[in-house]
Formats: C-alpha cells, sequence, structure tokens
C-alpha cells in the first residue's frame, strides 16, 4: 500500500532530506526535533560572545556541495548561498610555510617535486575527471552494483589502502602531509585498510566542486532545508523529546535521524531483540574536543597561505598525524593532536562584529572523554601562528560528553554516527541498512550508508527505501 504518513525523528539535514524526500511524492510528513532549534551538528549559535556566529558541528561542507540530492533542490530560492573559500585547505608546516589543496590538481600538484607532483596527479586525476559520475555511486550503499563499475574500481583499488601505506608513493613530508590531513577526517588509524578512502575523495571534491562554507553559517542548510520541506506542505516541531516510539502520532512508517543505539531505545519492543543486539555491537568511532573561539584579529598564521583558505589540517607531519589517530581510536590521548581548524569569518563578515573573527577547532579523543584538550589544542595552532593565544577575547569548550548532552546524535563526541571502519561502512549499521526488523521503522543517519558528512543522501536514500517498501 502506497504511504501516506510519516514521522521522522530529528531535523538535521538527513531527517529533512528524508522528509522532503517523502513529501514530494505526496506523503503527509512531520518532523520531531529535540531542541528549540533545528539542524542538530548543522546549527550556528551566539556561544561565546553577542554578535559572533558559530557553527556549533560542521563548518565547510564539500559533500554537501557535491551532493546529488541537494543539486536536485532549489535550495538558493530558500537563501542557501555557498562561499568558496580561495583554497579548499592549507596544512602548516614548521619551516613556517604550508602545503596547500589547490581547486586545481595541477597547481596542488606543482607545488611538489617532479616525482611527487606525477604521484599526486596519478593517484586523483582519474577521481577528479570522472568525478561527476562518482559522487552518485560515493553516497549510495557498497552492497549493490555502481553505476560506473570501471571509474569506481579504479578508485577503490587505491581508497582500499591504509593512509600510511598509499603515502610511500611521496618523497617529500609536505605532501604526505597533506594526503594526511584528508586521510585523517576518516577518524580511524592511518595503517588501517581503507583510511584512504576518505582523503581521496575530499581531495577530489577540493580540486572539482570545492569545499564551501554556507553563508551566516551552518544554520542556512538547515533552515533552507526546512523551508522548502514546508512548502511542501511538511511540517516540523521543535521542543519534542522522543524516549519512546509511543509517543508519536500514528503513521504508516517512522524514519530516525538518531544513531544506533538511540533507535533501539526509542524503538524499544517495536523491533525484534536479534536486531537490536545488532544495533547495540555497531561501534562508535573516536569522539572529539571542539573549541569555539571569538578572537580580536585573524588567527595569525606564519604561512600567509593558511588566511587563503576555511578549512586549517594543523597536525605537522604524516607520522604525528598518524600517532594522534592511532591513540584515539584505541582510547589514549596524544600530546600533539591533529587539529582540525575552520575560520569561516575571513570570508563571511557574517560572523562576527566588523574587525573580530570566529574560528574553531577539534582533535579526536577516546570515545566518550571528558578531559580537557583546550591547552593541547591551542598549543598546536600557537607552534604554527605564534601569538595565536593574545588574539582570544572568549572560548566555549566541548567535551565529547557535552557534546553528546546537546545533540544525543553525538554519542560519545562521535561526529561519524559510527566508526567508518571496512566492516562498518558495508554493513552500516547492519546489512538491512536503512531497513529495521520492523517493516514500519527506518534508520536514515548518518550510521547509514554514505556515513558522515552533511549531504542529505542517508536520509534520501532511506526514504526511497520506504517508498519502495511500501509501493508493492
Amino acid at each position: 500500500m502506497p504511504l501516506r504518513t510519516a514521522n521522522i525523528v530529528g531535523s538535521g539535514p538527513n531527517g529533512l532530506a528524508a522528509a522532503i524526500t517523502l513529501a514530494q511524492r505526496g506523503v503527509d510528513v512531520t518532523v520531531f526535533e529535540r531542541n528549540a532549534r533545528i539542524g542538530g551538528a548543522c546549527s550556528t549559535g551566539e556561544v561565546t560572545l553577542p554578535g559572533f556566529r558559530h557553527d556549533l558541528g560542521s563548518s565547510v561542507y564539500p559533500l554537501g556541495v557535491a551532493s546529488p540530492f541537494f543539486k536536485s533542490l532549489p535550495l538558493e530560492q530558500y537563501g542557501l548561498r555557498w562561499i568558496e573559500p580561495d583554497l579548499p585547505c592549507a596544512h602548516p608546516l614548521d619551516n613556517g610555510t604550508a602545503v596547500t589543496l589547490e581547486h586545481s590538481l595541477e597547481a596542488t600538484a606543482a607545488q611538489f617535486g617532479p616525482d611527487d607532483a606525477s604521484a599526486w596527479t596519478n593517484l586523483l586525476a582519474s577521481s577528479v575527471r570522472d568525478w561527476p559520475k562518482l559522487v552518485d555511486d560515493f553516497m549510495r550503499p557498497l552492497l549493490r552494483i555502481p553505476s560506473n563499475p570501471v571509474a569506481m574500481a579504479f578508485f577503490g583499488s587505491l581508497a582500499l589502502w591504509p593512509v600510511q601505506a598509499l603515502a610511500t608513493v611521496f618523497r617529500s613530508e609536505a605532501a604526505k602531509a597533506l594526503l594526511a590531513g584528508c586521510g585523517a577526517h576518516s577518524v580511524m588509524p592511518l595503517n588501517m585498510l581503507g583510511s584512504a578512502a576518505t582523503g581521496l575523495v575530499l581531495a577530489s571534491g577540493g580540486h572539482t566542486t570545492g569545499w564551501p562554507i554556507a553563508a551566516g553559517g551552518a544554520q542556512g542548510i538547515s533552515d533552507a532545508l526546512a523551508a522548502y520541506l514546508r512548502s511542501l506542505g511538511g511540517r516540523i516541531e521543535t521542543g519534542v523529546n522522543t524516549a519512546s516510539i509511543s509517543q508519536l502520532p500514528a503513521a504508516d512508517v517512522t524514519l530516525f535521524d538518531t544513531g544506533a543505539r538511540a533507535l533501539s531505545e526509542i524503538a524499544g519492543d517495536a523491533i525484534s531483540p536479534s536486531f537490536r543486539t545488532r544495533l547495540l555491537s555497531f561501534k562508535r568511532g573516536p569522539g572529539i574536543f571542539k573549541v569555539d573561539w571569538a578572537i580580536s584579529e585573524p588567527i595569525p598564521w606564519s604561512a600567509k597561505d593558511c588566511s587563503r583558505a576555511a578549512t586549517l589540517h594543523v597536525g605537522g607531519t604524516l607520522a604525528e598525524i598518524a600517532r594522534s589517530e592511532h591513540e584515539a581510536f584505541y582510547g589514549h590521548m596524544c600530546d600533539k593532536p591533529f587539529v582540525l581548524v575552520t575560520q569561516p569569518s575571513l570570508f563571511d563578515s557574517s560572523r562576527a562584529p566588523a574587525g573580530n573573527h570566529t574560528a574553531w577547532g577539534y582533535c579526536h579523543v577516546p570515545v566518550g572523554s571528558t578531559q580537557d584538550r583546550t591547552a593541547a589544542i591551542e598549543r598546536q595552532i600557537e607552534r604554527f601562528a605564534p601569538g595565536f593565544r593574545s588574539c582570544i577575547l572568549a572560548r566555549r569548550t566541548w567535551n565529547s560528553e557535552q557534546l553528546a548532552e546537546w545533540n544525543p546524535n553525538l554519542a560519545g563526541g562521535d561526529v561519524s554516527g559510527g566508526s567508518m571502519t571496512l566492516t562498518q561502512l558495508v554493513a552500516r549499521p547492519t546489512l538491512r541498512t536503512y531497513r529495521t526488523s520492523n517493516p514500519r521503522l527506518y534508520l536514515c543517519s548518518s550510521s547509514t550508508p554514505p556515513g558522515g558528512g552533511v549531504h542529505g543522501m542517508a536520509g534520501h536514500n532511506a526514504a526511497l527505501a520506504a517508498l519502495q517498501d511500501h509501493d508493492r
């Protein structure tokens, strides 16, 4: 029987994408959000000083601008505007220079000697050339025949490598560091199989569709999705803490933009004991410790190229980054953590009062850690930007448990919705992917394919699965 009504639990981009996909097909949809503000980790707020607008979770969107689903929507008509920095990413080095991910594959390769230039080009030329074809396959479940099997086969032959092994094609520490910084977004040890996949995807995106920010902050993405949903007749109710499925109104299906464990808790006896066991065995990845800064001036990077990028990979060499990611994954702290930094106010003046700026930085930590990493993070930034601490007007810190308290989807501080190991990408969170043991309940969060990132594809894919199941 065709779907007529649907509930969506959670208003993150995946929840809103699921709601839009259903509403586009005439389904009566209601989204229920726990917080007063929609968007989950894709939201913006003043958490340090008045007038300083900070992205509370995500801030830079290489997968958002490339998302086939987002690109299919008229989001610009509802206020979304992408801002593309001069550089997708910069990686400062101890000699006072920086290695940069340029928009052009050729410009990036030109930073290196002939051998490394050739190696960088060989790694990425195919995925850059086939990017429009590959993106759709990247963002679907792995257990399906790709629409572009030859291109995917070549990409997969590289993506399966550990970052550290793949980096041996380079001679220079600069080239190795650039690959390592991109690969660290996998939130896995860099000697683990498959850790190169995320790095290759992000580097290819940098050379094609870019690493933009959203004008006005992450909230602009969520607000645009919500406005478009409402134009289709969809409803959003905020301040609704759904502790049990019995609290929701009757509907043909319910889709959960939540973590696997949260689905288990909310669904209760509506799912089978064996399926609940599989959900609870889905492993979380490392957490993060995040700092939001209100600053009096731009971060004073020693390498001037760092001021041309909204995204900075602060961690030094491949060896240092690998150690940091290995320690966090296996439950230990690192004295020199890899720090992901964003400085969006350099490209969007709406983020701070005139003359001032905002930035945030985070490092990976053992899941659930409550240890304060402020000093370690700021020490790493000061290493490459002497005088940074003197620019700080105010800061707001978030340990893993505080992040989870604000947004339960970030359980243990895990921002990826579950570890992104090869096993958990194939069975994410189970081989049923979006489907559960109950034909009326679906999971549509980053705990399902294609995983973390702001792209809406998990929600879109889950909604398509529900439509397919109920159109038989």
